[in-house]
């Protein structure tokens, strides 16, 4: 069983799900119009619940999360902040994180940070200084209507018939709430290639990384437009001598839905 919790981060009504028992993990989401930690997580949700300790939380600005009130709007520093906050939630002793998309690279800022932080499993990652690409450009765009949100999230998966009219209007939905479409346009704001940059796993972070032996699973799909594997996952790996990398065929970039199994068997390898 999940709850549905709020807690108060720097000022900030931040939303996140707890449920199960085990060893603890914080679990982050991607950036995009509409995500949130359910859009991106879902079906792997109450699998993992059977095992561990869950805190899966909504990033500020996202899902049911407040929004931030000043510039900037896309804000890893104050991600991160929130990710060693929610640390503080967790049982003492040591834990997880799993993240997907911008949250890998967060969870990884935010495990270089902490001696909490043992093991890191990252989905479809970020975290390098990559070319924009037209599919995660046209993703952080603002849609104009739903055929756009399908069209941009018809990039997020290797077959685009995956894209159900649930997942649409689930993320519509959060489009549609009073003012956010303005606020998600202004957090996107171009040039965008300033967001893949921002998210840059830094040399003191890979430093701290391999200085504590953070064990670190990474899985990513070989047909993810958004974020291709050779030039994230697999370039990141290469600073981190120690990391597990676990390539999917056929898999687009919203893994842990399209892929749900291939993600849990990972899961389950890195947290036991």
């Amino acid at each position: 069983m999940i709850e549905s919790r709020h807690t108060d981060i720097h000022g900030y009504d931040v939303h996140y799900w707890e449920g199960g028992k085990g060893f603890p993990v914080l679990m982050l989401h991607g950036v995009g119009p509409g995500t949130s930690i359910m859009g991106n997580f879902e079906p792997a949700i109450a699998p993992l619940t059977d095992r561990y300790h869950l805190f899966a939380s909504d990033l500020i600005g996202f899902g049911g999360s407040g929004r931030k009130s000043d510039m900037p709007l896309f804000d890893i520093d104050l991600w991160i902040r929130q990710g060693v906050a929610l640390l503080d939630l967790l049982p003492d002793g040591p834990c997880g994180i799993a993240g997907h998309s911008m949250g890998g690279a967060l969870s990884m800022k935010i495990a270089a940070t902490s001696d909490r932080v043992t093991h890191v499993l990252t989905s479809s990652t970020v975290g390098t200084s990559y070319p924009l690409t037209p599919a995660l450009d046209a993703f952080w765009s603002l849609p104009a209507d739903r055929d756009e949100l399908r069209a941009a999230m018809a990039d997020m998966f290797a077959d685009p018939a995956a894209v159900s009219d649930a997942m649409i209007e689930g993320r519509w939905d959060f489009l549609a709430q009073d003012g956010y479409a303005e606020y998600f346009g202004n957090m996107f704001a171009p040039p965008r290639q300033q967001y893949i940059d921002a998210g840059k796993v830094s040399d003191a972070e890979f430093d701290a990384l391999n200085a504590r032996g953070v064990q670190i699973s990474m899985i990513h799909g070989t047909e993810d437009k958004p974020c291709p594997a050779e030039q994230t996952t697999v370039e990141l790996a290469r600073r981190l001598p120690n990391a597990k990398v676990t390539l999917i065929e056929n898999c687009g970039h919203n893994l842990p839905r399209e892929n749900t199994r291939e993600y849990l068997a990972a899961a389950f390898d890195l947290f036991g």
